[in-house]
Protein backbone atom coordinates (compact mmCIF):
# COMPACT_ATOMS: atom_id res chain seq x y z
CA UNK A 1 0.00 0.00 0.00
CA UNK A 2 1.29 3.70 -0.65
CA UNK A 3 2.08 6.30 2.15
CA UNK A 4 -0.31 8.67 2.15
CA UNK A 5 2.55 11.39 1.72
CA UNK A 6 3.21 10.31 -1.93
CA UNK A 7 2.21 12.83 -4.90
CA UNK A 8 -0.11 12.02 -6.86
CA UNK A 9 0.42 14.23 -10.31
CA UNK A 10 -1.80 12.44 -12.56
CA UNK A 11 -4.92 9.94 -14.08
CA UNK A 12 -4.12 6.94 -13.35
CA UNK A 13 -5.57 3.61 -15.79
CA UNK A 14 -7.27 1.21 -13.61
CA UNK A 15 -7.96 -2.46 -15.35
CA UNK A 16 -10.45 -4.86 -14.20
CA UNK A 17 -9.98 -8.33 -14.25
CA UNK A 18 -11.78 -10.76 -15.37
CA UNK A 19 -13.41 -8.36 -16.86
CA UNK A 20 -11.06 -6.53 -18.96
CA UNK A 21 -12.53 -3.11 -18.63
CA UNK A 22 -10.29 0.21 -18.71
CA UNK A 23 -11.06 3.28 -16.60
CA UNK A 24 -9.04 6.35 -15.54
CA UNK A 25 -8.84 7.57 -11.57
CA UNK A 26 -8.06 11.39 -11.11
CA UNK A 27 -6.33 12.75 -8.05
CA UNK A 28 -8.15 12.69 -4.60
CA UNK A 29 -11.26 10.22 -6.57
CA UNK A 30 -11.90 7.15 -5.59
CA UNK A 31 -11.86 4.24 -7.50
CA UNK A 32 -15.51 3.76 -7.19
CA UNK A 33 -16.68 7.62 -7.44
CA UNK A 34 -14.37 7.56 -10.97
CA UNK A 35 -15.73 4.39 -12.30
CA UNK A 36 -19.40 5.93 -11.50
CA UNK A 37 -18.70 8.82 -13.43
CA UNK A 38 -17.59 6.72 -15.79
CA UNK A 39 -20.93 4.57 -16.49
CA UNK A 40 -19.26 2.06 -14.87
CA UNK A 41 -21.50 -0.11 -12.40
CA UNK A 42 -19.26 -2.17 -10.25
CA UNK A 43 -20.75 -3.33 -7.24
CA UNK A 44 -21.72 -1.68 -4.26
CA UNK A 45 -23.69 -0.47 -1.07
CA UNK A 46 -22.82 2.24 1.51
CA UNK A 47 -19.57 4.02 -0.82
CA UNK A 48 -18.48 4.70 3.04
CA UNK A 49 -16.46 1.47 4.00
CA UNK A 50 -19.04 -0.25 5.96
CA UNK A 51 -20.52 -2.87 3.53
CA UNK A 52 -17.39 -4.71 2.10
CA UNK A 53 -20.08 -5.25 -1.23
CA UNK A 54 -16.95 -3.35 -2.97
CA UNK A 55 -14.14 -5.38 -1.79
CA UNK A 56 -11.50 -6.54 -4.45
CA UNK A 57 -8.21 -7.77 -5.01
CA UNK A 58 -5.54 -5.77 -5.83
CA UNK A 59 -3.32 -7.42 -8.10
CA UNK A 60 -1.06 -4.54 -9.08
CA UNK A 61 -0.33 -1.08 -8.16
CA UNK A 62 -0.55 0.96 -5.08
CA UNK A 63 -3.23 2.71 -3.31
CA UNK A 64 -3.78 4.42 -0.13
CA UNK A 65 -7.03 3.69 1.79
CA UNK A 66 -9.14 6.65 3.13
CA UNK A 67 -11.09 5.94 6.54
CA UNK A 68 -13.03 2.37 6.48
CA UNK A 69 -14.42 -0.69 8.84
CA UNK A 70 -12.74 -3.51 9.71
CA UNK A 71 -15.99 -5.05 9.38
CA UNK A 72 -15.90 -4.37 5.79
CA UNK A 73 -12.23 -5.42 5.44
CA UNK A 74 -9.99 -6.64 8.54
CA UNK A 75 -6.74 -7.02 9.21
CA UNK A 76 -5.78 -10.00 7.23
CA UNK A 77 -7.12 -9.13 4.94
CA UNK A 78 -5.91 -6.20 4.21
CA UNK A 79 -2.70 -7.55 4.59
CA UNK A 80 -3.24 -10.62 1.69
CA UNK A 81 -4.43 -7.76 -0.82
CA UNK A 82 -8.00 -6.87 -0.34
CA UNK A 83 -9.31 -3.21 -1.14
CA UNK A 84 -12.32 -1.52 -1.02
CA UNK A 85 -12.86 0.54 -4.23
CA UNK A 86 -15.13 3.11 -2.25
CA UNK A 87 -11.77 4.23 -0.08
CA UNK A 88 -9.13 3.18 -2.11
CA UNK A 89 -6.79 6.33 -3.93
CA UNK A 90 -5.15 5.34 -7.17
CA UNK A 91 -0.98 6.43 -6.55
CA UNK A 92 0.16 4.26 -9.85
CA UNK A 93 -1.94 2.18 -12.44
CA UNK A 94 -3.69 -0.52 -10.98
CA UNK A 95 -5.30 -3.90 -12.13
CA UNK A 96 -7.59 -5.57 -9.65
CA UNK A 97 -9.82 -8.51 -9.57
CA UNK A 98 -13.60 -8.41 -8.80
CA UNK A 99 -15.06 -11.37 -6.33
CA UNK A 100 -18.16 -9.87 -7.61
CA UNK A 101 -19.71 -8.97 -10.64
CA UNK A 102 -22.39 -9.16 -12.60
CA UNK A 103 -22.13 -8.80 -16.39
CA UNK A 104 -25.67 -7.41 -16.51
CA UNK A 105 -25.17 -4.82 -14.44
CA UNK A 106 -21.83 -3.97 -16.70
CA UNK A 107 -23.42 -3.73 -19.46
CA UNK A 108 -27.23 -1.61 -18.60
CA UNK A 109 -24.72 1.28 -16.73
CA UNK A 110 -25.34 4.84 -16.40
CA UNK A 111 -22.96 7.23 -15.34
CA UNK A 112 -23.41 8.89 -11.88
CA UNK A 113 -24.44 13.11 -12.86
CA UNK A 114 -25.14 15.33 -10.54
CA UNK A 115 -28.86 17.20 -11.14
CA UNK A 116 -30.38 20.39 -9.74
CA UNK A 117 -34.24 20.68 -8.64
CA UNK A 118 -36.40 21.52 -6.21
CA UNK A 119 -39.20 19.45 -4.14
CA UNK A 120 -42.77 19.70 -5.17
CA UNK A 121 -44.74 18.20 -3.38
CA UNK A 122 -44.76 16.78 0.55
CA UNK A 123 -47.13 14.38 2.33
CA UNK A 124 -48.41 12.31 4.70
CA UNK A 125 -49.10 8.77 3.61
CA UNK A 126 -49.10 7.28 7.25
CA UNK A 127 -48.42 8.49 10.52
CA UNK A 128 -44.32 7.99 9.74
CA UNK A 129 -44.44 7.50 5.94
CA UNK A 130 -43.92 10.42 4.13
CA UNK A 131 -43.93 10.84 0.27
CA UNK A 132 -42.36 13.60 -1.53
CA UNK A 133 -42.03 14.84 -5.32
CA UNK A 134 -38.77 16.71 -6.94
CA UNK A 135 -38.78 18.39 -10.04
CA UNK A 136 -35.19 18.24 -12.03
CA UNK A 137 -33.94 20.96 -14.68
CA UNK A 138 -32.81 18.15 -16.57
CA UNK A 139 -33.98 14.52 -17.19
CA UNK A 140 -32.54 11.62 -16.00
CA UNK A 141 -32.02 8.18 -16.50
CA UNK A 142 -31.57 5.48 -14.39
CA UNK A 143 -33.81 1.68 -13.76
CA UNK A 144 -36.38 0.84 -11.72
CA UNK A 145 -35.00 0.14 -8.07
CA UNK A 146 -31.94 2.39 -8.30
CA UNK A 147 -31.31 5.49 -5.69
CA UNK A 148 -30.03 8.82 -5.20
CA UNK A 149 -27.98 10.99 -3.19
CA UNK A 150 -30.21 13.46 -1.78
CA UNK A 151 -28.61 17.00 -0.32
CA UNK A 152 -30.77 20.16 1.03
CA UNK A 153 -30.14 22.80 2.76
CA UNK A 154 -33.01 23.54 6.15
CA UNK A 155 -34.36 26.20 7.24
CA UNK A 156 -31.93 26.93 9.94
CA UNK A 157 -29.06 26.70 7.08
CA UNK A 158 -28.16 22.64 7.94
CA UNK A 159 -26.87 20.95 4.90
CA UNK A 160 -28.63 16.67 5.18
CA UNK A 161 -27.60 14.09 2.97
CA UNK A 162 -29.52 11.13 2.33
CA UNK A 163 -29.91 8.36 -0.06
CA UNK A 164 -33.27 7.30 -1.10
CA UNK A 165 -34.93 5.10 -3.93
CA UNK A 166 -37.10 6.15 -6.78
CA UNK A 167 -40.78 5.05 -6.35
CA UNK A 168 -41.56 6.23 -9.72
CA UNK A 169 -41.08 4.75 -13.23
CA UNK A 170 -37.65 4.92 -15.31
CA UNK A 171 -40.47 6.82 -17.98
CA UNK A 172 -40.46 9.78 -15.75
CA UNK A 173 -37.13 11.33 -16.14
CA UNK A 174 -37.74 14.65 -14.44
CA UNK A 175 -39.68 14.22 -11.97
CA UNK A 176 -38.79 11.71 -8.92
CA UNK A 177 -41.32 10.41 -6.18
CA UNK A 178 -39.83 9.13 -2.89
CA UNK A 179 -41.47 7.19 0.12
CA UNK A 180 -39.51 7.80 2.81
CA UNK A 181 -39.89 6.74 6.19
CA UNK A 182 -39.68 9.09 9.70
CA UNK A 183 -37.61 8.34 12.42
CA UNK A 184 -37.58 9.88 16.06
CA UNK A 185 -33.61 11.14 14.99
CA UNK A 186 -34.05 10.95 11.47
CA UNK A 187 -32.35 14.60 10.54
CA UNK A 188 -33.88 14.43 6.74
CA UNK A 189 -37.19 12.99 7.58
CA UNK A 190 -37.93 14.57 10.51
CA UNK A 191 -37.57 18.00 8.73
CA UNK A 192 -40.22 17.20 6.82
CA UNK A 193 -43.19 17.30 9.37
CA UNK A 194 -41.16 20.35 11.25
CA UNK A 195 -41.07 22.39 8.25
CA UNK A 196 -37.11 22.47 7.75
CA UNK A 197 -37.57 21.27 4.60
CA UNK A 198 -40.39 22.77 2.69
CA UNK A 199 -42.04 22.53 -0.91
CA UNK A 200 -39.69 24.70 -2.92
CA UNK A 201 -36.66 23.75 -1.57
CA UNK A 202 -33.67 23.21 -3.84
CA UNK A 203 -31.90 20.37 -3.92
CA UNK A 204 -28.77 19.07 -5.42
CA UNK A 205 -29.40 15.14 -6.95
CA UNK A 206 -26.82 12.37 -7.49
CA UNK A 207 -27.13 9.04 -9.01
CA UNK A 208 -28.14 7.10 -10.63
CA UNK A 209 -26.81 4.31 -7.78
CA UNK A 210 -27.59 1.12 -6.56
CA UNK A 211 -27.86 -2.85 -8.19
CA UNK A 212 -31.07 -4.12 -7.21
CA UNK A 213 -32.60 -3.14 -10.28
CA UNK A 214 -35.78 -4.96 -12.16
CA UNK A 215 -33.84 -7.56 -14.93
CA UNK A 216 -35.97 -7.93 -17.72
CA UNK A 217 -37.09 -11.15 -19.78
CA UNK A 218 -36.61 -13.67 -17.39
CA UNK A 219 -38.36 -16.93 -16.47
CA UNK A 220 -40.64 -17.97 -13.36
CA UNK A 221 -42.44 -15.87 -11.08
CA UNK A 222 -41.30 -12.23 -9.64
CA UNK A 223 -41.49 -12.23 -6.01
CA UNK A 224 -41.65 -8.74 -4.68
CA UNK A 225 -41.01 -8.06 -0.81
CA UNK A 226 -41.29 -4.62 0.82
CA UNK A 227 -41.51 -3.37 4.86
CA UNK A 228 -42.17 0.22 5.47
CA UNK A 229 -40.41 2.15 3.00
CA UNK A 230 -39.45 -0.45 1.08
CA UNK A 231 -42.34 0.28 -1.07
CA UNK A 232 -40.38 2.56 -2.60
CA UNK A 233 -38.08 0.89 -4.73
CA UNK A 234 -40.60 -2.43 -5.41
CA UNK A 235 -43.56 0.41 -6.09
CA UNK A 236 -41.12 1.37 -9.04
CA UNK A 237 -39.93 -2.22 -10.05
CA UNK A 238 -43.54 -3.28 -9.98
CA UNK A 239 -44.97 -0.58 -12.14
CA UNK A 240 -41.70 -0.53 -14.54
CA UNK A 241 -42.64 -4.51 -15.30
CA UNK A 242 -46.30 -4.06 -15.93
CA UNK A 243 -45.50 -1.16 -18.20
CA UNK A 244 -43.02 -3.51 -19.82
CA UNK A 245 -45.35 -6.09 -21.29
CA UNK A 246 -44.10 -9.22 -19.75
CA UNK A 247 -46.50 -12.15 -18.62
CA UNK A 248 -44.77 -13.06 -15.55
CA UNK A 249 -46.78 -14.05 -12.43
CA UNK A 250 -46.57 -11.29 -9.56
CA UNK A 251 -46.28 -12.00 -5.61
CA UNK A 252 -46.36 -8.44 -4.39
CA UNK A 253 -45.63 -9.21 0.05
CA UNK A 254 -45.64 -5.89 2.23
CA UNK A 255 -45.28 -6.30 5.39
CA UNK A 256 -46.27 -3.77 8.13
CA UNK A 257 -47.17 -3.68 11.73
CA UNK A 258 -51.19 -2.36 11.78
CA UNK A 259 -54.50 -1.27 9.05
CA UNK A 260 -52.74 1.67 9.68
CA UNK A 261 -49.76 1.48 8.19
CA UNK A 262 -51.14 0.44 4.52
CA UNK A 263 -50.90 3.04 2.18
CA UNK A 264 -51.29 3.09 -1.33
CA UNK A 265 -53.79 0.37 -1.40
CA UNK A 266 -56.53 2.12 -3.72
CA UNK A 267 -53.43 2.40 -6.73
CA UNK A 268 -52.75 -1.07 -5.82
CA UNK A 269 -56.32 -2.42 -6.41
CA UNK A 270 -56.59 -0.41 -9.66
CA UNK A 271 -53.26 -1.89 -10.53
CA UNK A 272 -54.69 -5.27 -9.51
CA UNK A 273 -57.96 -4.54 -11.68
CA UNK A 274 -55.94 -4.26 -14.46
CA UNK A 275 -53.42 -6.75 -14.00
CA UNK A 276 -54.51 -9.89 -12.69
CA UNK A 277 -51.13 -11.49 -13.03
CA UNK A 278 -50.19 -9.49 -10.10
CA UNK A 279 -51.09 -10.95 -6.38
CA UNK A 280 -51.08 -8.14 -3.21
CA UNK A 281 -50.08 -10.39 -0.27
CA UNK A 282 -50.28 -7.85 2.67
CA UNK A 283 -49.03 -8.59 6.16
CA UNK A 284 -49.36 -7.23 9.49
CA UNK A 285 -47.36 -8.24 12.47
CA UNK A 286 -49.27 -6.43 15.07
CA UNK A 287 -53.21 -6.20 14.34
CA UNK A 288 -55.17 -6.19 16.89
CA UNK A 289 -58.66 -8.42 17.16
CA UNK A 290 -60.60 -6.13 17.22
CA UNK A 291 -58.97 -4.09 14.02
CA UNK A 292 -60.66 -5.84 11.41
CA UNK A 293 -58.17 -7.24 9.64
CA UNK A 294 -58.68 -10.25 7.73
CA UNK A 295 -55.65 -11.09 5.68
CA UNK A 296 -52.18 -12.23 6.26
CA UNK A 297 -50.78 -12.16 9.79
CA UNK A 298 -47.61 -12.70 11.10
CA UNK A 299 -44.30 -11.14 9.65
CA UNK A 300 -43.43 -11.18 6.14
CA UNK A 301 -40.83 -13.40 5.52
CA UNK A 302 -42.79 -15.98 7.23
CA UNK A 303 -45.41 -15.26 5.20
CA UNK A 304 -43.65 -15.60 1.90
CA UNK A 305 -41.81 -19.23 3.33
CA UNK A 306 -45.48 -20.33 2.99
CA UNK A 307 -46.31 -18.76 -0.08
CA UNK A 308 -43.28 -20.29 -1.75
CA UNK A 309 -43.76 -23.29 -0.44
CA UNK A 310 -47.52 -23.69 -1.43
CA UNK A 311 -46.62 -22.07 -5.29
CA UNK A 312 -43.41 -24.95 -5.41
CA UNK A 313 -41.63 -22.36 -7.06
CA UNK A 314 -38.37 -24.13 -6.00
CA UNK A 315 -35.85 -21.17 -6.93
CA UNK A 316 -37.66 -20.20 -10.95
CA UNK A 317 -37.99 -16.95 -10.34
CA UNK A 318 -36.64 -13.24 -9.42
CA UNK A 319 -36.88 -11.59 -5.95
CA UNK A 320 -36.36 -7.98 -5.16
CA UNK A 321 -36.47 -7.25 -0.98
CA UNK A 322 -35.86 -3.90 0.14
CA UNK A 323 -36.36 -3.07 3.44
CA UNK A 324 -35.01 -2.85 6.80
CA UNK A 325 -31.80 -5.21 8.00
CA UNK A 326 -33.93 -7.32 10.10
CA UNK A 327 -36.31 -8.57 7.69
CA UNK A 328 -33.37 -8.76 5.14
CA UNK A 329 -31.93 -10.99 7.54
CA UNK A 330 -34.71 -12.96 8.23
CA UNK A 331 -35.66 -13.35 4.40
CA UNK A 332 -32.29 -15.02 3.05
CA UNK A 333 -32.58 -18.47 4.69
CA UNK A 334 -36.38 -18.85 3.43
CA UNK A 335 -35.52 -17.94 0.17
CA UNK A 336 -32.12 -20.42 -0.59
CA UNK A 337 -34.42 -23.24 1.83
CA UNK A 338 -36.84 -22.42 -1.00
CA UNK A 339 -34.32 -23.04 -4.06
CA UNK A 340 -33.34 -19.35 -5.11
CA UNK A 341 -29.83 -18.89 -6.14
CA UNK A 342 -27.90 -15.76 -4.99
CA UNK A 343 -28.09 -14.25 -8.63
CA UNK A 344 -32.10 -14.40 -9.02
CA UNK A 345 -32.27 -12.71 -5.63
CA UNK A 346 -31.57 -8.71 -5.47
CA UNK A 347 -31.93 -7.26 -1.80
CA UNK A 348 -31.59 -3.80 -0.93
CA UNK A 349 -31.24 -2.80 2.95
CA UNK A 350 -32.45 0.61 4.32
CA UNK A 351 -30.93 1.98 7.29
CA UNK A 352 -31.37 5.30 8.95
CA UNK A 353 -28.33 7.23 8.27
CA UNK A 354 -25.95 7.89 5.57
CA UNK A 355 -23.42 5.36 6.87
CA UNK A 356 -25.26 2.49 4.49
CA UNK A 357 -27.04 3.21 1.33
CA UNK A 358 -30.44 3.74 0.45
CA UNK A 359 -31.16 5.20 4.39
CA UNK A 360 -34.79 5.35 4.37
Amino acid sequence: MADAQKVHVAAHKVRLEPVGVEFEVEHGETVLNAAFRQGITLPHGCKEGQCSACKCVLLDGEVDMLKYSTFALNDMEKDTGHILLCRALAFSDMEVELLNYDEEVLSKAIAVKTFRGRISHIEALTHDIRGIEIELGSPMKFWAGQYVDITVTTEKGETITRSFSMANTPRETQKLSFIIKKYPEGKFSGELDSGGIRVGADVTVVGPYGTCFRREEREGPLILVGAGSGMSPVWSILNDHVLSGESRPVYFFYGARTPGDLFHLDRIEELVARHPEVTFIPVLSHASDDSGWTGERGFVHERVDAWLKQLDVDGNGDVYACGPPPMIDALQPVLFMNGFETERIFFDRFTTSSSAAPAH
